[in-house]
């Protein structure tokens, strides 16, 4: 199988798949045409609600879809066709890379989808703001598209749901996608800032004139990504050296 086959075939299988569409999808847009139409007036953290909201509510699908590939990739080991994949001339970086386009699929997906409700509420941005929000929401996806992927070669098909949700609730709680902060100095603070999500819901906030995203964002994010990476690569070469 070729590469382009492949990504070809991973595509049209990826948006077969209703638990995406559900979780990912569904569930962010219903939430925010429910509690934004109610808040349509009202104001947060010195901008509209509707802006705010959208902004939390893109992170938090977003960040479920790149992260719903372990549940992919699970099913997919539990099924032999990642054995199957692995007997193929399909190298690793052709694989990970139809993982990670999937992955991103997903999430511009969401982005585009909220956008448009957000404007169908009355979000109004500028086509900067507009590029600097997608752009920036896409960049700080990055560790978590690999993190996906590692626990998807990690966790079974019956716990992945759960471990999924679980990490997802987990991570939007510390990076104060919900709109408030557990902690804002201290210990605590900075192991939080040391997250990829806080600086995911960082960049999100840059279309609400909290400022730019600081070189420290960057960092972090790059940093994660670099050593996720490492691991799942390490992890999915094990797992085919021992089925080999």
């Amino acid at each position: 199988m070729t590469s382009t086959v492949y990504v070809r075939y991973e595509v049209l299988r990826n948006f077969r798949n209703w638990r995406f569409f559900f979780l990912a999808l569904a569930f962010p847009l219903v939430l925010y045409f429910i509690v934004g139409t109610a808040n349509r007036h009202a104001r947060f953290d010195g901008t509209t609600f509707t802006l705010y909201f959208m902004v939390a509510m893109a992170t938090l699908g977003t960040m479920a879809g790149v992260l719903g590939s372990a549940a992919i990739i699970a099913a997919e080991r539990s099924s032999g066709w990642t054995r199957q994949m692995r007997i193929t001339p399909l190298g690793t970086g052709a694989y990970f890379g139809a993982k990670v386009l999937n992955a991103y699929l997903r999430a511009l997906l969401t982005i585009a989808l909220m956008c448009l409700a957000g404007t169908a509420l009355g979000v109004r941005l500028s086509a900067t703001e507009w590029l600097t929000l997608i752009g920036l929401l896409l960049v700080g996806l990055i560790p978590f598209a690999v993190l996906g992927i590692l626990l998807g070669h990690l966790i079974g098909p019956d716990s992945s749901a759960l471990a999924v949700g679980g990490i997802v609730t987990l991570f939007a709680l510390l990076g104060g996608v919900y709109g408030f902060q557990i902690a804002t100095s201290g210990p605590i603070f900075a192991v939080i800032k040391a997250l990829p999500s806080y600086w995911l819901v960082q960049a999100g906030k840059t279309a609400l004139g909290h400022g730019a995203w600081p070189a420290e964002g960057w960092i972090v994010i790059a940093a994660w990504t670099a050593v996720l990476t490492v691991i799942a690569v390490f992890v999915y070469q094990r797992a085919g050296s021992q089925t080999s």
